[in-house]
């Protein structure tokens, strides 16, 4: 039976989170003009702070509009998944000793499971706007996420070979003699660039690109509906942010002068600076470029790391 604690965490960690997807909006637009030497939003409200409000409330007044070929029941379910299977990829997170929603054995195979879920909001959205730029959005976008999904689940195998656990709890309190990024880094890099490829955010961002799609598998969407994408996508990388800390960085796990939530939350922003970093720094690669190299390059490598890993553990367990 779901206790009232249980109850508050969940309420707390959905209000959190829309509240940071806001932040990050803000966050993105004023360090890409600082790195690129250009002001960024500074008008509405003190440094621009305002500035996600206002595109809310103009989101949630403008034209909610359908188009009449579109596929209506699916296309108004569409942009849901994305946020509700990334909300729920949150409840596996551990984000301090005794916040944690679900304490699953199989926390991993659960966020891979809503992972590919959330493939379907992308290919459904694109189908059913009966758009040919949306339906070639969602093409690039089901290949993309179906490739990078493989090497995303087994880059992260070799952490559950030194921890011995799929739960995320058990994976973080295994890393209290030291961060699995150390013996892991290959596996590190090539969830980092999955992840990159799952959230489709730039350089990865070819489900959308708008020199070559308009907008991509969301082209036909407007109001809240585009809203939902536009959310989902920020969740998105807060959750391989977040993600990331825990299975290579330590988690909540760090000097006892500042409380564990808030050294999770610390690594976290690392990571989410980074995403924004790339959008400034590298060009978006041909769509044919970003599959072969998830095949020919991050394929054999995940192997090789897969490979290495087990006979290590193999070899200490007998020694």
């Amino acid at each position: 039976m779901i206790k009232f604690f249980d109850i508050l965490i969940i309420i707390l960690i959905i209000t959190v989170l829309q509240v940071l997807a806001m932040f990050l909006i803000w966050l993105e637009r004023r360090v890409l003009g600082l790195w690129q030497d250009r002001l960024g939003p500074n008008r509405v409200g003190p440094a621009g702070l305002l500035q996600p409000v206002a595109d809310m409330i103009k989101i949630f007044f403008k034209e909610d509009w359908v188009p009449p070929f579109a596929d209506k029941k699916v296309f108004t379910i569409a942009p849901a998944i994305i946020v509700t299977t990334t909300l729920l990829s949150f409840a596996i997170i551990p984000f301090a000793p005794g916040i944690i929603i679900a304490d699953l054995d199989i926390g991993i195979l659960f966020f891979l499971a809503l992972s590919s879920l959330g493939a379907y909001s992308l290919i459904l959205g694109g189908w059913a706007s009966n758009n040919k730029f949306a339906l070639l959005g969602a093409m690039r976008g089901a290949s993309q996420m179906i490739t990078y999904e493989v090497f995303m689940g087994l880059s992260v195998l070799g952490v559950v070979m030194l921890s011995g656990s799929f739960s995320l709890k058990t994976i973080v309190l295994a890393q209290q003699d030291g961060w699995f990024v150390v013996p892991q880094f290959v596996g590190f890099v090539i969830f980092l660039i999955a992840g990159i490829a799952e959230t489709h955010r730039l350089p990865f961002d070819i489900p959308e690109a708008e020199s070559e799609l308009v907008a991509g598998y969301h082209a036909e969407y407007s109001s809240m509906k585009f809203g939902l994408f536009f959310l989902g996508e920020y969740l998105g990388i807060t959750l391989v942010s977040v993600l990331i800390v825990t299975l290579f960085f330590g988690g909540w796990l760090g000097p006892d002068f500042l409380p564990p939530v808030v050294w999770l939350t610390l690594k976290t922003f690392v990571f989410l600076l980074f995403f924004i970093l790339l959008r400034a720094a590298l060009p978006r690669p041909r769509y044919d470029q970003l599959l072969a190299y998830g095949w020919k390059i991050l394929l054999p490598l995940t192997l090789i790391n897969l490979m290495i890993t087990g006979a290590l553990v193999l070899y200490l367990d007998k020694a």
